[in-house]
């Protein structure tokens, strides 16, 4: 690897927008890597930009730190990835979406025969807890951390 193939951690934060301290953050959970000088400075590959910005996205799309790591582990180490290998990682982040947004129009349908119907126990709510199933499972907002 050459010495123009890496760079300053504050170049990656110009490069990215990102502050030298989120990076470090990033580097910490195990999303990057740094490659460390005689001098212990922090050095990154340039394909780290395409990372950071897939972190960003990602984390935008509702997903953790650590199912962005685990799509990251199915990337190449120490070359820019290749179209092939996101569009790998977005075919598996789309099926997660495609039951995220599945949840969100079954909640919008039933949103207007919810606001308002005064089903405060949600014995009868067709939106959370149809039936209180729930309840049989003991207390607490048990539906809607699941759906989280």
């Amino acid at each position: 690897m050459k010495a123009s193939d890496l760079l300053p951690i504050g170049m990656l934060a110009r490069r990215t927008g990102l502050s030298t301290s989120a990076i470090r953050f990033y580097e910490d959970k195990g999303l990057l890597r740094a490659h460390r000088t005689g001098g212990n400075q922090r050095r990154f590959l340039r394909s780290d930009i395409r990372r950071l910005s897939f972190i960003l996205i990602a984390q935008k799309l509702g997903l953790t730190l650590e199912e962005i790591a685990e799509h990251l582990e199915r990337l190449p180490e120490g070359r820019t990835p290749t179209s092939f290998d996101w569009w790998k990682i977005s075919e598996a982040i789309r099926d997660r979406l495609d039951r995220r947004i599945a949840q969100l129009e079954a909640m919008r349908d039933n949103l207007d025969g919810c606001i308002g119907c005064g089903c405060l126990s949600l014995k009868h709510c067709k939106l959370y807890n149809p039936d209180d199933k729930a309840g049989e499972q003991g207390p607490g907002p048990r539906v809607l951390r699941e759906m989280a």
